[in-house]
Parts: structure tokens; sequence; C-alpha cells
């Protein structure tokens, strides 16, 4: 089987997406000083570090999988679009003279769930059954 073009542009920003989200999580779930001052800055320590670590985890692993692919990337927009206003509203661009990494990264993230969103479209029909299908 060959892979296409394509199907290597939706890996890679599947790819992007998960690496980037996962390589903050060893940062949030050990304590490290820069999570700590984010997250006391914004008034959820620990509890927002420790919450949005694990929604992180269960975006990438989402992202990752192909049948799951829209449902992680929705996620990942929507923690990235949180991301993304605190660091335009209370943290600023740059964290601690990061130089802007951390934000850089969250918009990188963001960008490619939103692609990703937008490839997988057609998946939003599966989520709008599941759900009517709930409460009806």
């Amino acid at each position: 089987m060959t892979l296409n073009r394509t199907m290597i542009g939706i890996w890679a920003l599947r790819i992007i997406a998960a690496f980037l989200l996962l390589q903050t999580l060893f940062f949030k779930f050990t304590g490290a000083e820069e999570s700590i001052y984010i997250f006391s800055t914004l008034g959820m320590e620990p509890w927002g570090r420790i919450g949005s670590g694990i929604l992180e985890l269960i975006a990438s692993i989402l992202i990752l999988y192909p049948r799951t692919t829209f449902f992680g990337a929705a996620m990942g927009a929507g923690l990235m679009s949180g991301a993304i206003f605190f660091h335009l509203t209370k943290l600023g661009i740059s964290v601690r003279n990061d130089g802007g990494q951390l934000f850089v990264y969250a918009l990188l993230v963001f960008v490619s769930c939103i692609i990703l969103l937008f490839i997988y479209r057609g998946e939003i029909n599966t989520l709008l059954k599941l759900i009517f299908r709930k409460n009806s």
C-alpha cells in the first residue's frame, strides 16, 4: 500500500498536534516551575494544570487514532483556543522569557486541529447522530 501526499499531510498534522500536546504533559504532571507559574497566574493551580493535562492527553490519543481524529481535533482546538485566549489576556505572548515558545506551540496545535476538523468535517454527522439519539 502506498501513501499518497494527502495521507502524508494528514498524518503530519496529526503528529504535529499530538506531539506538541504530549510534550507539555511532562511539565504539567511533574509540577514544573513554569507550569505552576502559569496556572497560579490564572488562579487555576493545581486543578487547572492537572485537568488540562488530562484533557490534552485524551485529545492527543483521539487525534492519532484515525476513527476519532475529528473528536480529538475538536478537543485540541478548544483547549488551544483557551490557551491562546489566556496568552493574549493574562499571560502575555512571552511567558517568563520563553520568547513566545508556548504561544507558538498553542498556535501550531490550534491551526493543525482546525485543518483536521475541516478535513474530517463529514464526521460532524456522526457526532450529531450520537447526541440526538441519546436525547430522544
